[in-house]
């Protein structure tokens, strides 16, 4: 049997420090390097020009160039009008260049949506204006009786600021409500002897879930009295609490308190990936993290919710995707774990296990 290592104080000590600096690189990597990598590329956006009229040819030439030249930093596409707004209402695209001809002189004006991610509207907002000024004043030199105007700006589903906070806020307090929640009852079962099964932890997540609905909805309607609380927004966000709550106990079931070392971590790796579009966030920040994250879902289908757009995409998408989280969460409630009595007598002390020994002959007995 290998002898134990004497644990020092000086030893205990540089362990200790070893072990502050890497969870400290961990949670740099994961949460402050997610933006301070972010930088665009391939942003979706659209560039909508007449299908008819004696401008549309010139416009759609002038369209094209513009795709054309539009660099790495946008994936830009050109169509009509009315298909560029039904991109941009179901969010392919995150804002429009529209150009148009009024009386003979040439307007350009960047459409954008309040229900598209804030951190893609503000990117694409700033690229199509720029690439609006240029050209117009491209065409005016071609033709100098035609003068450049300003490029105009609008909002389709205007939102207030709230509508770029609350959504995240609410996934981040039903993660962190239920983490607490589950925490606290593994902790405490485990000081009072009980043996918490499937049936207690079922009632504890469901329970956690109604509570901590009631409660970010309350919030809400604190903090922002014009968002939308109807029954599709309370649902979607009682199902996310019961997802959450789900797959956290499942977690805490099998491996006990221990798991909170990979549920905390994830509540920190949400503000910093959920606020982004991945076409902003580098690309290994894109696959390692953004792509699985559970709190995007939610998060982007209440924005769609609050801007009165409840057919957008993500809303369904977010619905099968906290059902696909309900469903593991109770599928790992449902393995069983031995108990400590069993599994220390399944590895007893010394590693030592009893053949039955007949101490007449010294011969194992039968």
């Amino acid at each position: 049997m290998a002898a134990s290592i004497r644990m020092t104080p000086s030893r205990l000590a540089v362990i200790t420090a070893v072990v502050g600096a890497l969870v400290a690189g961990i949670i740099a990597l994961v949460t402050f390097g997610a933006q301070a990598s972010a930088r665009p590329d391939g942003v979706p956006v659209a560039v909508s020009v007449p299908t008819d009229g004696p401008a549309a040819d010139g416009l759609r030439t002038a369209a094209g160039m513009l795709a054309d030249h539009g660099g790495g930093q946008l994936d830009v596409t050109v169509m009509s009008p009315e298909q560029a707004r039904t991109l941009l209402d179901d969010k392919d695209v995150y804002g429009v260049l529209q150009l148009d001809v009024d009386a003979g002189v040439p307007q350009a004006t960047v459409v954008v949506s309040g229900a598209v991610n804030p951190a893609g509207t503000q990117v694409a907002q700033q690229a199509l204006t720029g690439a609006g000024q240029a050209l117009l004043a491209e065409l005016s030199q071609r033709d100098p009786s035609v003068a450049a105007g300003p490029v105009g700006v609008e909002q389709v589903h205007p939102t207030g600021p709230s509508t770029r906070v609350v959504p995240l806020a609410v996934t981040a307090v039903a993660w962190l409500g239920c983490l607490v929640a589950g925490a606290a009852l593994t902790l405490f079962a485990q000081r009072s002897g009980v043996r918490m099964g499937m049936a207690g932890r079922l009632a504890n997540a469901v329970t956690t879930s109604v509570l901590v609905t009631g409660l970010i909805v309350g919030y809400v309607a604190l903090w922002d009295g014009t968002l939308p609380l109807g029954w599709d927004v309370v649902g979607l966000v009682g199902l996310t609490t019961l997802a959450f709550a789900l797959v956290q106990g499942g977690l805490l079931h099998l491996a006990g308190i221990k798991a909170i070392a990979l549920l905390g971590p994830l509540y920190l790796v949400a503000p910093a990936v959920v606020n982004q579009v991945p076409e902003l966030l580098h690309p290994a920040y894109r696959v390692a993290l953004w792509s699985w994250t559970p709190f995007r879902f939610p998060a982007e289908a209440l924005r769609s919710l609050f801007a009165g757009t409840p057919d957008a995409p993500d809303v369904a998408l977010a619905v099968w995707v906290m059902a696909g989280v309900l469903v593991m969460g109770l599928l790992l409630l449902a393995v069983p774990r031995r108990s400590a009595g069993q599994q220390a007598e399944t590895h007893p002390a010394h590693g030592i296990v009893d053949v039955g020994v007949d101490e007449a002959d010294r011969l194992p007995r039968p």
